[in-house]
């Protein structure tokens, strides 16, 4: 079976692009097709893969204004001669899906969102900082994509989502049904802590959409020791908004972070996320998780046994919380125990299965 994957872009180092990782490990001889790649955004070993970038590689002033390069990304994905390969693997959460394969083939993605600029446009303008210029010709552009989009959803075989929170979404954006295979967490990176600090953390890019600026509220009215890890826009602005209980630590090492996250009292989560890799990080450490009741979280955090959630999006409901929190005792061994089910290992295991058993399906029915 020859199996290729194929990855929307790589020109950054995020939560698809170690899922892309443990795809790359789960089938090591496969070459990696994407429209852009960047290697000195990107971890070392990824230049000793097998990378086929598109025509775009050679556009003008790539690493600055990719984003302008929007209506590109579909035609580079679709440029792609995939014809002598028996399986394609799309790791997508834009344009991968779109590529075109044989006849013969088997084409399988893994998404992580439909395209969140299409689909989700307020909350996703709501993260990006956008040109004006730009922004007047956004609902021209996006009524194109969308199009494209839903033209070349239908060509895909099998969807594999993320999470239940975004199956039902390529249910309502495509109507396809889909598989959930939770995205790979390196459980095993993490261990429990001897000792346990007095302090509540919080782990996220320092963006408005994150929410952070509710957590900053809230503590700021408990009085108790919260430490933020983490950079962004909204750094300086919620520094002023702290009190002296609130510690900011910026960007940490691996090491450093997974002291932290081991030793916290607990870790808070107050954003909607797809699946949301931090809160199981710190499950991994055995400590237990407040976390907003939407998103992702639904799906990893279990109720009075690994963490609280919290109803609304906001201070009093996120103070609640923090009480009740307080009154309950968590076992760290059975926290880490419920985070195995997301270690990478087992997403290696169940991507691999998943991918012989349809390719398979596919070549019986065909003979």
């Amino acid at each position: 079976m020859k199996l290729a994957i194929v990855h929307d872009y790589l020109n950054q180092y995020g939560g698809a692009e170690k899922t892309l990782e443990a795809l790359h490990e789960a089938f090591p001889g496969a070459p990696v097709f994407t429209s852009i790649f960047l290697p000195e955004n990107l971890p070392a070993h990824f230049s000793a893969w097998n990378i086929r970038s598109s025509f775009m590689q050679k556009l003008p002033f790539l690493k600055r204004h990719f984003k302008k390069y929007l209506l590109f990304y579909p035609k580079a994905i679709e440029s792609f001669d995939l014809s002598e390969f028996d399986v394609v693997l799309s790791s997508s959460s834009a344009f991968a899906k779109g590529a075109r394969v044989s006849p013969k083939a088997c084409h399988i993605c893994y998404c992580y969102s439909p395209m969140r600029f299409v689909w989700t446009q307020k909350a996703y303008f709501e993260r990006e900082r956008i040109n004006r210029m730009f922004y007047m010709f956004l609902p021209f552009v996006l009524s194109w994509l969308k199009k494209w989009d839903l033209k070349t959803a239908v060509n895909v075989h099998h969807y594999i989502a993320i999470s239940r929170f975004i199956q039902e979404r390529i249910k309502t954006c495509f109507q396809r049904d889909s598989d959930v295979i939770y995205p790979p967490v390196d459980v095993s990176g993490f261990s429990i802590s001897e000792s346990v600090g007095d302090y509540f953390l919080v782990v996220s890019r320092l963006n408005a959409y994150k929410k952070i600026d509710i957590v900053v509220q809230a503590f700021n009215q408990l009085s108790r020791p919260l430490v933020v890890v983490g950079v962004g826009p909204e750094e300086k602005i919620l520094r002023k908004q702290s009190k002296k209980n609130i510690v900011f630590l910026g960007r940490l090492s691996q090491t450093d972070l997974g002291k932290y996250l081991s030793q916290c009292r607990g870790f808070v989560f107050p954003g909607e996320e797809d699946f949301g890799i931090a809160p199981v990080e710190a499950m991994a450490c055995g400590r237990p998780v407040i976390a907003y009741k939407s998103g992702g979280a639904l799906e990893t955090v279990k109720e009075g046994a690994t963490g609280v959630f919290f109803d609304e999006p906001n201070c009093e409901s996120l103070i609640e919380a923090v009480h009740r929190f307080e009154k309950l005792q968590f076992d760290p061994i059975g926290i880490r125990q419920h985070a195995m089910q997301f270690d990478k290992e087992v997403f290696k295991n169940k991507i691999k299965e998943y991918v012989l058993r349809r390719a398979k399906c596919k070549e019986q029915r065909e003979n």
